[in-house]
């Protein structure tokens, strides 16, 4: 197998603007993804992979119809979005998870721009069966490469929505689902208070929280209990709290 010294070479160039150009992402509706494990569970999954990138001294994927090209530590190092990744890099294109017919466990994520806490998010919605994620505002890329590290696969098999405020009240009012929103106000309800049987709960921003934009959409307001002293919770563990919430 040939193997790619040169960082001119097109297909190296191509696996490294794709983990670093989003607008690239959204219109080939491809992403970069990253790890053996990764590429294991995307074949598991029946991803569809249209290139995989090997370090030198890597073994070959039994993937016989798919492109796979090796490349040397410093050819792979400039295409890597990733420090220190051991490989493989593969492209994996995008394809949408249906939402069940008649949701009943929601997660919605405001303007949550940390690309770990949206991975994180998608990964622990996946594995507590919450039927939907909905992206608003100015979210995180959830293609990006640091975003699909963090979800550990949960794209291949996560319901996934990126909308606007609009959006996202004229989905609610189709799947009859009240939304409450995260927020830390005298007003707010203690989680074990409401019941989120059926519920769409929404996550703001790490710093700002909810806009009053979404909150004036919401059926009510709610807190997650701390002891005193604490200010808030990161954005992924709050919302980690209130989809186990739900499943309980």
């Amino acid at each position: 197998m040939e193997i790619i010294r040169s960082r001119k070479n097109a297909q190296l160039r191509y696996f490294r603007e794709l983990g670093r150009d989003s607008a690239l992402r959204r219109q080939e509706g491809r992403y970069l993804c990253d790890g053996e494990k990764l590429l294991r569970e995307a074949v598991e999954k029946g991803v569809s992979i249209s290139g995989v990138l090997l370090r030198e001294g890597g073994s070959q994927p039994p993937l016989p119809d798919v492109p796979v090209y090796t490349a040397g530590e410093e050819a792979f190092a400039y295409a890597s979005p990733l420090e220190n990744s051991p490989g493989p890099l593969f492209i994996a294109e995008r394809r949408p998870i249906p939402v069940r017919e008649r949701p009943e466990r929601v997660v919605v994520l405001e303007n949550v721009q940390d690309p770990g806490n949206v991975g994180t998010v998608l990964r622990t919605a996946a594995a507590l069966g919450t039927d939907a994620v909905i992206l608003v505002g100015q979210c995180a890329d959830p293609w990006q490469p640091k975003t699909v590290r963090a979800s550990m696969g949960a794209l291949f098999r996560q319901s996934l929505i990126e909308t606007d405020l609009d959006g996202l009240s004229a989905l609610l009012r189709s799947w009859e689902l009240p939304l409450w929103g995260a927020a830390l106000s005298p007003e707010a309800e203690d989680i074990h208070a409401v019941s989120l049987r059926r519920a769409a709960v929404a996550v703001g921003n790490e710093g700002r929280g909810l806009t009053q934009a979404l909150l004036a959409r919401c059926t009510g307001k709610l807190i997650i209990p701390m002891t005193p002293g604490s200010e808030s919770l990161n954005a992924a563990v709050a919302a980690s709290i209130l989809m186990w919430e739900m499943a309980r």
